[in-house]
C-alpha cells in the first residue's frame, strides 16, 4: 500500500506541469511557418480570440493565445502559418 502511495504521488507530480499553460515559449518554438492551422491549435489549444477576413483567393486569419505572463499571436493565410509573434506580459 506504501508504494502505491509513492507511484501516485510521484505521477502526480510528473503530470501536474502538464497541466499548466500552453502559452509558452517552448511552444511558440514549435510552431513552424507553412504549419496548418490545426496543428498549431493542437499545440496551444483553442485561440482567445480570431478574427477572419476572406478575399476570394485568399482567406486571412489572426488568432490571439494569452494568459497572464505571455501572449502568442498568429497570422495564417489560406489556413497556414504566415507570420507570429510571441511577447511576454509585464507583471
Amino acid at each position: 500500500m506504501k508504494h502505491l502511495r509513492i507511484f501516485l504521488a510521484l505521477a502526480f507530480c510528473t503530470l501536474l506541469p502538464a497541466c499548466g499553460s500552453s502559452i509558452n515559449q517552448d511552444n511558440f518554438d514549435k510552431i513552424q511557418s507553412g504549419m496548418e492551422e490545426m496543428e498549431v491549435i493542437n499545440i496551444l489549444g483553442e485561440p482567445a480570440n480570431t478574427s477572419s477576413m476572406d478575399a476570394g483567393v485568399a482567406s486571412v486569419t489572426s488568432s490571439v493565445w494569452e494568459d497572464e505572463e505571455a501572449v502568442i499571436s498568429i497570422q495564417f493565410l489560406n489556413g497556414k502559418v504566415q507570420m507570429k509573434n510571441f511577447t511576454r506580459q509585464e507583471k
